[in-house]
Order: C-alpha cells, then structure tokens, then sequence
C-alpha cells in the first residue's frame, strides 16, 4: 500500500507519525510527505469507494462555503489488494471544548449559507446589467445531492427532489425500512410504518423549508476541535432540512448547550420542531439496525410508536 501512496501522491517521503485511529467502518494512519502530513483512512469493504467518493465530494461541498473546518480532501485511492483508501489533510484535533458556541455559529451559517446564495440569485435576476447571475457558487433549489453518500457504510439516496417531505419519507425511511424487511422481515416495523408514512406530512403544516448542505450525520464522535477552532469530519451531506442535521446529537452523546443556544439564536426552533427531531431520530435508529442489528430495535419501534401517538 505505502508504495502505492508514494506514486499515487508523487511523494519520496512516505512515514508513519504514529498517529491512527479508527471508528467502527474504517481505520486511519497519517503520514509524512514531501508536502506536509496527511491522514489515510483505510477500507477493504466492496463499498469503500463509494463511500470515499461521496465522502470527498462531501468535504469539498462543506469546504466551498468557506463556513466550518473541514479536512481539505486530497485523493481516493484504489487498492491493488482490493478496497480503498482516502486522503486528506491531518489536521491536530482535541475533543471540542472551548468552541462550541463557535461550532453552532458556523453550523447555522453553514444551514443557511445556499439559502442566502438563493436570495442573491433571485436579488440579480431582477437586477439590470452587470452583476446580473454572478454568484460564484450554484444555488441549490431541490433536496438530495450529486453522488451518493453513506452514513456508515450503507449508501444513501441522493437522487434530486422537489419535496423534502417525499425526499424523507421515499429515499431516507423507506430506504432504510426495505433493508430491515429483507433482513428481518418484521412484522410491526412494517405495520407501523403502513400508518406513520401517512402522518409524515402532518408534522410539516405551513413550514417552508428551503434546501440547506448538511453534514450529515452530526454525533459528538464527528466533531472536534484544533487551535484555530471547531472542525467537522466524516461527513455524509447532502441538501435537506437544516432541523435534521440536530437529531442524532441528542441520541448519541449530546453537544455542549452553547452550541445549540448559539446555532438556535441563528435558526429559531420552528412550531413542531420536537415532533419532527424524533421523526428524524427514526431514520438513524433504522440505520444503526441495519448496521449493528436487532440491538436497535426496540428504539426504532418505539419511535415511530411515539410519532403515531
């Protein structure tokens, strides 16, 4: 592999610092190199470029709006031996701490950063003469993305939607919903899923939800800190409703109050908002089920259990 890195980045220098780490999907090593240190994530699933591919153009989504740290994305890398690995910048990160409050201002503007690239576009189309369409950066007007992403290993689909409420209920519940019914065949997941996705557009009366680039999946293990500030890493974006981005935080290792009072004070929570986290929590439950197992079972029924209350 090392041999290949060295080709692959047109490096002579090529040595570990010792630094790894690893998460439950892949492992990481960083390295010395002629330009600077890089850290390696490493992954012999089949699935692995897939997942790098849509974690790299992730990165360099989140990077473009120039609003929270990212690792800046180097190179996907094939495997002579099979799986893959991805590239990018080593950055020093601690546990965040001291930038919180930073991270829910970045993360807010970071939500509503297309939603401002959609206001100066529609501010120029009335505009005469030069300056007219100039926008250095495409507004997004529909919900998904332009390669799949993966939140873990399993791919999301990212396909393009007008409605966030199809988007969500077709391509995010239903997605993960059929992959429990293949392995399990569950009976009350399926009969209760036959009343919720009904309900689903109850939970959105008069809110208009304009499409914003999320990370993806926001848990405590996902954020950190270096000396200039937050950072943000193992994103799995794609455009939809900025409200989700929060759901998986409370459930695994909730974020310091500071970051949700700092991000709240940019986007104030909406009517239903409670509703709608636990609608969204539902979606990361059927997914930690199609990963790890019946382990999660229980809270994915009792979810959707408590949305049909």
């Amino acid at each position: 592999m090392e041999a290949k890195l060295k080709r692959e980045l047109g490096t002579v220098m090529l040595k570990s610092t010792g630094h790894s780490a690893g998460g439950c999907i892949s492992e990481g090593q960083s390295y010395d190199t002629d330009s600077g240190t890089v850290f390696v994530k490493k992954n012999h699933k089949s699935e692995a470029k897939l997942m790098f591919d849509g974690e790299m153009a992730s990165l360099e989504a989140i990077l473009k709006t120039e609003t929270v740290k990212v690792p800046k994305p180097v190179k996907v890398i094939e495997l002579d031996t099979g799986g893959c690995v991805f590239v990018m910048e080593h950055l020093d990160m601690t546990g965040l701490n001291k930038y919180s409050k930073h991270l829910g201002e970045q993360l807010a503007d970071m939500h509503l950063h297309n939603k401002r690239l959609l206001e100066k576009f529609n501010k120029e189309q009335q505009t005469v003469g030069k300056g007219a369409g100039q926008s250095e950066l495409a507004a997004v007007e529909k919900f998904g993305f332009n390669v799949p992403t993966c939140c873990g290993y399993i791919p999301q689909e990212n396909e393009w939607q007008d409605d966030w409420v199809m988007f969500y209920s077709q391509q995010r519940l239903q997605y993960q919903l059929n992959m429990v019914e293949k392995s399990y065949g569950d009976r009350e997941a399926r009969e209760l899923w036959a009343k919720l996705q009904l309900k689903i557009p109850q939970f959105f009366t008069d809110l208009e939800i304009v499409p914003a680039l999320l990370h993806g999946d926001l848990w405590s293990g996902n954020v950190a800190q270096c000396a200039e500030g937050p950072v943000i890493f193992d994103p799995a974006s794609y455009y939809g409703h900025s409200e989700s981005e929060l759901s998986i935080s409370g459930m695994f290792g909730a974020l310091n109050s500071s970051f949700y009072s700092a991000y709240h004070e940019k986007i104030p929570q909406a009517p239903g908002f409670a509703k709608r986290t636990k609608l969204y929590q539902l979606f990361h439950y059927l997914n930690h089920w199609n990963h790890f197992g019946g382990g999660y079972r229980g809270s994915s029924i009792s979810t959707m259990k408590n949305l049909l209350k």
